[in-house]
């Protein structure tokens, strides 16, 4: 089980070192967000949630952030085996 820091998560997306899901991708696409806003919620935002799955023994964060327009969104994130960050979802609250 990997505890990510918000450190970690940023030093993860100035790597570029992340990926981002199809249902993410579909996710900001919906919002119309785009990638540097996605980065925005993360680089300048902060974990309000840890997640653990139970069966599989994850872990997810809850990234609270705003995108380059100031709007309030989340990111839904975890470190996956490798060490890169995967993006799960992404929406404006």
């Amino acid at each position: 089980m990997v505890i990510a820091t918000i450190t970690r998560l940023r030093q993860l997306i100035r790597a570029k070192h992340y990926v981002v899901s199809h249902h993410a991708a579909e996710e900001l696409d919906d919002d119309d967000l785009t990638i540097f806003d996605l980065e925005s919620i993360i680089l300048g935002g902060s974990i309000i949630e840890r997640q653990h799955d139970a069966q599989t023994g994850e872990s997810k964060h809850v990234v609270k952030g705003f995108t380059l327009e100031g709007r309030d969104a989340e990111a839904v994130v975890k470190i996956g085996f490798t060490g890169t960050l995967i993006v799960i979802t992404v929406y404006v609250v």
